[in-house]
C-alpha cells in the first residue's frame, strides 16, 4: 500500500511542477493556487506513504536509507509550501517539485524496498531527535536550491540578455530572503533536534560522546550556517556572496547525511 501511495505522490509532485513551470511562461493567479494545490495534495499522499510504513515497522521510517531519504524528500516539500505561504512567491515552485520528482523517482528505481527490522532504538524522544534533524537537513537543501536560483538569475541579470521566465522570478531580495527564512528554520530544527538527541543519549549510555564523528560534523553543520547568516547581513558579503557561501554550505549538509552516517559514526545508522 505505502508503494502505491509513494507513485501517486510522484505523480502529484510531477503535476505540481508543470503548474508551477506554466506560471513562469504565463503567470495565472488561478494556476498558481492549483500548484499549490496539488503540491499540497502530494504531501498529504507522501505523508501517508510514511505513516503506512511507519506502522508496519513500529517506529518513523528512519532506520534504512530509503525511508530516511523519502521522510528527507517529505519534509523539504513541507518546508517550501511553509515558505511560500509566508512570502507570497509561486515562482521557485517548479525547481523544487523538479527536484522532488528525481529525488523520488530515484528512490523508486534505485532503493531495495524490503522493510527493516525495527531498529534497536526508539521511543518519542528519539523519534523527535530523528525528525527534526532531518528536517534541518531538508531546510538546507532548499536553502541550496533558492542560493542557485539566486546566483542564475544575478548572473543572467548580469549579462543584460535575460529570457522571459527569468523576468518572472522572485526579486533578488526575496529569494536572498527565502534563503534566509530557510536556514533559520534549519538551525532551529538542528540545535533543538541536537538536544534532544544529547539527552536521549545520557537517557541510553549516561554519557555524553561528543567524540562521535556524527555530532563533530553536525557541530561544523551549526557554525557554517551561522556564518553565513551573518555575512548575509554585512554589506560587502550580501547578495552573490552570500548565496555562494550557503551553496558551498550544502556539501557539508551532504558529507554528513552520505560518508558519515553510512561509514564513519557508529553511535548513529543513518542520524
Amino acid at each position: 500500500m505505502w508503494n502505491n501511495l509513494a507513485y501517486l505522490s510522484i505523480v502529484l509532485y510531477a503535476a505540481a511542477f508543470c503548474c508551477y513551470a506554466r506560471i513562469l511562461y504565463v503567470p495565472h493567479a488561478w494556476l498558481g493556487r492549483i500548484a499549490t494545490f496539488v503540491l499540497s495534495a502530494g504531501i498529504l499522499a507522501h505523508y501517508f506513504a510514511l505513516l503506512n510504513r511507519s506502522h508496519v515497522m513500529h517506529a518513523i521510517p528512519y532506520d534504512d536509507l530509503y525511508g530516511s531519504m523519502s521522510l528527507f524528500g517529505w519534509l523539504l516539500a513541507v518546508t517550501y509550501l511553509g515558505l511560500e505561504f509566508l512570502h507570497r512567491d509561486r515562482a521557485v515552485g517548479a525547481f523544487v517539485t523538479s527536484f522532488l520528482v528525481l529525488w523520488l523517482t530515484g528512490l523508486v528505481l534505485l532503493g531495495h524496498h524490503e522493510m527493516p527490522e525495527p531498529p534497536p532504538a526508539g521511543g518519542p524522544l528519539f523519534a523527535l531527535h530523528v525528525t527534526l534533524n532531518s528536517w534541518a537537513y531538508a531546510a538546507f537543501a532548499l536553502s541550496f536550491l533558492l542560493s542557485i536560483v539566486y546566483l542564475a538569475q544575478d548572473a543572467v541579470l548580469r549579462s543584460r540578455r535575460p529570457g522571459a521566465p527569468f523576468w518572472r522570478f522572485p526579486a533578488l531580495d526575496v529569494l536572498d530572503r527565502m534563503a534566509r527564512s530557510s536556514v533559520y528554520i534549519g538551525l532551529i530544527a538542528l540545535i533543538v533536534g541536537v538536544s534532544l538527541g544529547f539527552v536521549w543519549q545520557h537517557r541510553l549510555t549516561g554519557k555524553l560522546l561528543f567524540g562521535d564523528p556524527k555530532v563533530l560534523v553536525t557541530l561544523a553543520i551549526l557554525a557554517a550556517y551561522i556564518v553565513y547568516l551573518w555575512l548575509s547581513y554585512i554589506s560587502g558579503w550580501r547578495g552573490a556572496r552570500a548565496a555562494r557561501v550557503c551553496a558551498l554550505n550544502f556539501a557539508v549538509v551532504l558529507f554528513s547525511y552520505t560518508l558519515v552516517n553510512l561509514y564513519l559514526t557508529r553511535f548513529h545508522r543513518f542520524f
